[in-house]
């Protein structure tokens, strides 16, 4: 205890590191990570985005990055399930704080969220971002997709988010539309999983409807996902409504007939052959939630993004050193 220090988000001295604080007290950053602006040489930027004037449904998921962070606290310290490490010990990580938007003019959301963004981007860091409603995807997506060209889209949803924009609407349905339409992402190598409603257009998008995951394992999901990408740099969008509302009540439009939050996590954790260069965590409303469960749900998954993030980079450590084992399992051998 005499070496411990208590704030990690503002006390760390490196981007690196565990925090050791008592996980129910001291500052919540996304796990514990250092509160800062200066991103140089940071391999992941977490960012918060606390919009949701969006949604059609129920509001609040402006506050879903908060919770996200404070459920978030537990998962420091030990080394993280199920990837087997600290994630830490050589990743480096910052929290950047949240998007400032100006609540009384909504038309310019779209415009500062791709270009902080775009700010971020640039550095050359992996982007992370804590959802706000699902609209929030749209600029991102923009600001991923100026760096990388037409990307694949791995939206994990209850919704298809395809209904008709007109380009210049403030909606969390229709984004996906848009975003087909504009050229920012390759319908033929996107996949959406766990559609429980209907739209009047797929886009050429694959589907795999909440019925069809239920009957499948998880690992059969994983590689659903990664032949449809088929290598191509992909985004990975998680709306927390995917999950059955037992998994996570707190969220603005939930449909019955969701996986659970096993099952997802464990696809996620067989997503790591995907070339993901951009991922985010939306739709967590803490006002409907009861014990955390969503927001607890939420944070885990953020985590495993930065788990697979973790794991890429320690295959091209391992490459740059001349490691034969890391050189065949780059090659899938």
């Amino acid at each position: 205890m005499a070496n411990q220090e208590i704030d990690h988000a503002f006390t760390a001295r490196s981007k690196t590191g565990a925090s050791f604080e008592p996980t129910y007290a001291g500052a919540l950053s996304f796990m514990r990570r250092k509160y800062t602006k200066d991103v140089k040489g940071a391999d992941a930027v977490v960012w918060g985005i606390p919009f949701d004037a969006a949604v059609t449904n129920r509001p609040g998921a402006r506050f879903g990055p908060q919770a996200i962070r404070r459920a978030s606290a537990i998962l420091d310290n030990d080394p993280q399930y199920p990837f087997s490490r600290d994630l830490f010990e050589h990743l480096s990580v910052v929290d950047y704080g949240d998007c400032l938007l100006d609540s009384g003019n909504h038309q310019k959301t779209p415009g500062t969220i791709e270009r902080e963004a775009a700010k971020i981007l640039k550095s050359g860091a992996f982007l992370l971002t804590l959802g706000g409603d699902h609209f929030v995807t749209w600029p991102l997506l923009k600001a991923h997709a100026a760096i990388h060209g037409p990307l694949a889209l791995v939206q994990f949803d209850a919704h298809q988010d395809t209904w008709p924009d007109d380009g210049k609407r403030i909606d969390h349905g229709s984004f996906v539309a848009r975003a087909v339409k504009e050229g920012i992402i390759d319908p033929d190598r996107s996949i959406q999983i766990g559609i429980r409603t209907h739209a009047p257009d797929t886009f050429g998008i694959k589907i795999l409807y909440g019925h069809e995951v239920e009957e499948m394992r998880a690992s059969d999901i994983a590689y659903a996902i990664v032949e449809r990408t088929g290598g191509k740099k992909t985004y990975l969008t998680f709306d927390i409504d995917c999950l059955d509302p037992a998994f996570a009540p707190g969220t603005g439009t939930p449909v019955s007939g969701g996986p659970s939050s096993a099952k997802m996590l464990s696809t996620l954790r067989q997503l790591g052959q995907i070339d993901i260069v951009g991922a985010d965590i939306v739709e967590v409303a803490p006002a409907y939630d009861h014990a955390d469960i969503t927001a607890i749900a939420g944070s885990i998954i953020a985590m495993h993004y930065l788990g697979l993030l973790a794991e890429r980079k320690a295959r091209l450590d391992e490459l740059s050193n001349g490691n034969p084992a890391a050189v065949n399992h780059a090659h899938g051998i």
